[in-house]
């Protein structure tokens, strides 16, 4: 990649969206648009194109996993890679997600200063600079 990423984080924890996108911008170099639940990060999704979604898998209302299928299946956002950040990792069996076609899974609490480092590894991407 080029120019830096955009990512869409949605997350309904201020402080989760807050350090996310502190950690993105400032350590990665990335613009972050962030969004506090699903409905919003549809939308941003649709109007950004954003090269990446970081989505927290539970949130009121509208919850990751109905955001997840809402992005897919519209054409607009279908293919946008998808990165969930969520608190609900399970040592081994089945995952909540493991249906779900998503680029990564990516467990809270997780470590700001590797971040950026992690997706970009995770998604094929050069490192930040």
């Amino acid at each position: 990649m080029t120019t830096p990423p955009t990512v869409l984080i949605v997350d309904d924890d201020d402080s989760i969206r807050e350090i996310t996108q502190v950690t993105l911008e400032v350590v990665a170099g990335w613009t972050v648009i962030p969004a506090s639940g699903g409905e919003a990060a549809i939308l941003l999704a649709q109007t950004h194109r954003p090269d990446l979604v970081l989505l927290d898998l539970m949130m009121p209302i509208i919850d990751g996993r109905a955001t997840f299928a809402a992005l897919q299946s519209d054409e607009r956002t279908a293919d946008i890679p998808v990165v969930l950040l969520t608190a609900k990792l399970q040592v081994g069996g089945p995952q909540p997600w493991d249906d779900m076609n998503v680029a990564g899974v990516i467990s809270k609490p997780f470590n700001p200063m590797t971040l950026g480092d992690e997706l970009a590894t995770m998604l094929g991407w050069d490192p930040p600079a």
